[in-house]
């Protein structure tokens, strides 16, 4: 390189041959984290060094290229100083524009956010390399938009893509909005119906944010999408994405001493601007602040302090608590009588068992008429302490209707809810159940995916795990805990037995194997709850049985929701069948189970299913174990 100023010919094909080899063999960041600070200085003020930089790069043979740029994009300090080490070697290599448009975005999801911007930005950077852009964006709404992608790849590479959308956004000029306007409405169309059918609150999440960044760029002045959720860290961050940061090296070209000066320059020009919009804004006196005062504010108001709020007395008949619920006018009555409805259940249950499958249908049916607080929660303690009361009846009708037509999906899943908490209070000891009931029943043993109710079954599930390990210890670990029947036990098969007949016929308005299975991943979670209630209960074989099979049916589902809840039911047929049942009557059944989880384990996308399908292929080898121990 020093002959070079002398205007002697030079060739620095060995000194790339040599970085592309050191690259490839595992020596990339010890050869790089020097090599790029130090050609970053030089380049910035002379353009021989950046040709040189350039022809270095250019001259690497294509086996190795990908170890190269990629090492470049990891450590280089930003867009801009990407753009002076590389140039356009994305336009003059084609192993480098597959590396850099199609490796790094579409076939890797494990880089930082700091590289999508260094990469995506190089790729803005320059009118040669804009088309490239352009192209990159469209194959990214491509895959963004694609069902196919959204039910089979897993949510970490969902996120890479909606980011580097996201900035690629960031970067678009409005004359490159205008002409692919209509691509970017359809694919957003596409992309986020995809993405809010998914059952993951992430994914759709991930629609929601992508769609709206779409929506503004393309109707910056019109009106544009808006969709609620819940604003955290996460949304923050992504939203952040699409409005660009300008590089901290504006001036590339100037040395560190220049850019310093200019930026002290600047510094008090700023500050004094500052302090002139300061002291422009007009400072009212109090005087004439209160002189303009409404004179209204002068009436001394009444004293309402020993006011009695007149309250409206709840119906003391369960009869009658149904007629108010189904017709009254009044709106304070209604309100007492949902508010004092579970109460009264529990404290009459033979005047309850008269009229019970009546009132679960007139609860299952009710609308808010007013806004009462805690509205869901005093319905759904009400159908439980229905449901508790006289269980058999009660179960036969819920569990018929949730096969009926005429039914929402939010009604669907308020009968799998009910079952469930139901079937938690009669496993639990009496004085348990009768000290709890009164208190606050959350809504939330089985609710949305990725929510605390998939958490709490887990959680429930390794307790259970933990409670078969053996510890020697002295002294009590733990206060005893209240005993009695398990009264869950005799009426077992009635909760679980009707929803797992019909999951296979659809209905004109209800599809579970179709566009309806978010209901069907809380169907197998609700069917796998039952089943580690069933624990002990004579029919605890003939459900794990049943369940088996109804897993093996749906064992290849798309949606990664149904198939954590079909591994959590195997969990729970593992735990709630005696080992000898398991091996005697489903020895069959627990082979295949076997391999198919073995299958999951290697190949499934979602983190989820792989982490249950693990835990249980421990459980069979620990039951394995058990009954080797076990003298004949």
């Amino acid at each position: 390189v020093s002959f070079i100023p002398g205007g002697l010919d030079c060739s620095i094909c060995f000194v790339s041959h040599v970085l592309g080899k050191g690259c490839v063999h595992g020596r990339q960041k010890e050869i790089l984290s020097v090599l790029i600070p130090r050609l970053t200085d030089l380049t910035k003020s002379d353009c021989i060094w950046q040709r040189i930089c350039w022809r270095l790069v250019e001259c690497v043979p294509d086996r190795w290229m990908e170890a190269v740029v990629l090492g470049f994009v990891q450590r280089a300090p930003g867009a801009d100083v990407l753009s002076r080490l590389l140039g356009n070697l994305v336009v003059k290599n084609k192993k480098a524009q597959f590396v850099v448009t199609q490796k790094l975005l579409l076939l890797q999801y494990g880089h930082t956010t700091a590289v999508l911007q260094n990469l995506l930005g190089y790729l803005s950077l320059d009118g040669l390399r804009r088309a490239l852009l352009i192209k990159v964006l469209q194959e990214l709404l491509e895959t963004w938009s694609s069902s196919s992608a959204v039910k089979h790849s897993p949510p970490e590479q969902q996120q890479y893509i909606s980011k580097a959308i996201l900035i690629c956004l960031s970067h678009l000029k409005e004359p490159e909005i205008e002409s692919c306007r209509q691509e970017l409405l359809t694919s957003m169309m596409e992309g986020v119906k995809c993405h809010l059918d998914s059952s993951l609150p992430q994914i759709r999440h991930l629609g929601m944010i992508v769609a709206e960044s779409i929506s503004l760029k393309i109707n910056a002045d019109g009106p544009v999408l808006k969709f609620q959720y819940e604003e955290d860290d996460e949304t923050k961050a992504l939203k952040s994405l699409l409005v660009q940061t300008p590089p901290l090296c504006v001036v590339p070209s100037l040395p560190d001493d220049d850019r310093n000066e200019k930026a002290d320059a600047a510094l008090p020009s700023v500050l004094e601007s500052t302090e002139k919009a300061c002291t422009a804004a007009p400072v009212m006196p109090d005087e004439e602040s209160d002189a303009e005062l409404d004179s209204d504010d002068d009436l001394i108001p009444y004293d309402m302090s020993e006011d009695k709020e007149l309250k409206t007395k709840a119906p003391v008949y369960i009869r009658d608590c149904i007629e108010v619920l189904m017709g009254s006018e009044d709106v304070d009555k209604w309100e007492a009588t949902i508010k004092a409805l579970e109460s009264l259940v529990r404290k009459n249950p033979a005047a309850t068992r008269e009229v019970s499958v009546e009132l679960a249908k007139v609860l299952l049916h009710l609308e808010e008429k007013t806004c009462v607080e805690g509205f869901v929660e005093l319905r759904q303690r009400a159908q439980v302490a229905v449901l508790t009361t006289d269980p058999i009846p009660v179960a036969k009708y819920l569990t018929s209707q949730f096969y009926s037509l005429n039914y929402s999906l939010c009604q669907r899943t308020d009968i799998l809810d009910i079952l469930v908490l139901a079937a938690q209070e009669l496993s639990c000891p009496k004085s348990h159940g009768k000290a709890k009931h009164s208190g606050a029943q959350k809504p939330c043993t089985q609710s949305l995916p990725g929510s605390d109710s998939s958490k709490d079954w887990r959680r429930i599930v390794d307790e259970r795990i933990k409670s078969k390990t053996r510890r020697f210890a002295t002294g009590k670990s733990h206060a005893e805990l209240a005993s009695g029947p398990n009264e869950f036990s005799s009426v077992a098969g009635h909760f679980f037995f009707p929803l797992i007949q019909h999951f296979d016929r659809p209905l004109t308005t209800f599809d579970l194997l179709g566009e309806d299975h978010f209901v069907l991943g809380r169907l197998v979670h609700t069917l796998a709850i039952l089943m580690y209630l069933a624990v002990n209960t004579v029919v605890v074989t003939a459900m794990g049985k049943a369940l088996l099979e109804f897993v093996w049916a749906l064992r290849f589902h798309t949606d990664s929701y149904v198939r954590q809840g079909l591994l959590s039911c195997i969990s729970s047929v593992l735990i709630s069948v005696p080992a000898e049942r398991l091996l005697e009557d489903m020895t069959e059944e627990l082979l295949e189970t076997q391999s198919w989880l073995g299958d999951v384990v290697e190949k499934d996308p979602d983190g989820d299913c792989r982490r249950l399908a693990l835990q249980n292929l421990l459980l069979m080898e620990n039951l394995k174990k058990k009954l080797q121990t076990v003298p004949s």
